[in-house]
């Protein structure tokens, strides 16, 4: 128990800090320690359970960076050194995942409005929503309304999460928003993206706005909540 609880409190701080694996030169005072990569593997390797893996080490580590980003005491860089240690450990998880031996929280659809190619922010979003123990399907950037509505016919259960950068694409938002709608009424979409609003989400028919990351993480573990 002593053993476990030491190696899952190791995740979380190497997800914290951005550790990927041995070999990374990133935080220099955990240079020369096992990583987010090695741990997760000796995790398994104890015969500790894929999902108390997931919630107990990665996802309570990804809480901190998003609480932390939120209060503006670490910065894009550190968050996306901290979504790679996540995805090194995750890599060891997903064949549990594919053998339902774990379960994801829910489902999200991510992509960038028609027209706009951006895509750091999208990214953030995805990297710290899977890092809350949801599964993310990224579309990419320049998606067009039928994209997004094919991809929640494939996926009826998805929560969808569209982006914009450019005001002269945020009206792409409310095309989006009302085929989904026509299409699938009880698919709850949020939106996000600089010149966005909660003003714009309301006049649009989308269900919520995140002005962060950790903003969506909160909506999609709200739904959760209320099933």
């Amino acid at each position: 128990m002593k053993e476990t609880s030491s190696i899952l409190q190791s995740i979380a701080q190497c997800i914290e800090r951005g550790k990927v694996n041995r070999a990374s030169p990133y935080p220099p005072d955990l240079r020369d320690r096992d990583g987010a990569d090695e741990l997760v593997r000796r995790a398994i390797d104890l015969g500790i359970d894929p999902q108390e893996i997931l919630t107990d080490g990665l996802m309570t580590g990804m809480k901190v960076v998003g609480e932390e980003f939120r209060a503006k005491r670490i910065f894009v860089p550190e968050v996306l050194m901290a979504a790679k240690a996540m995805t090194a450990g995750m890599e060891h998880l997903r064949p549990f995942f594919a053998s339902s031996q774990a379960t994801h929280r829910g489902v999200m659809i991510l992509g960038t409005v028609l027209g706009d190619l951006h895509d750091i922010g999208k990214r953030l979003v995805g990297m710290m929503v899977e890092g809350a123990g949801w599964e993310v399907i990224d579309l990419g950037t320049d998606v067009a309304p039928e994209d997004f509505v094919a991809a929640v016919e494939r996926r009826p259960e998805s929560v969808v999460g569209l982006s914009a950068l450019l005001t002269t694409t945020m009206m792409n938002m409310k095309e989006t928003v009302a085929r989904l709608k026509e299409a699938h009424p009880e698919t709850k979409i949020i939106i996000g993206g600089a010149p966005v609003t909660v003003a714009f989400a309301h006049e649009i028919g989308a269900d919520a706005y995140a002005p962060d990351p950790p903003g969506a993480v909160d909506f999609l573990n709200s739904t959760v909540a209320e099933i």
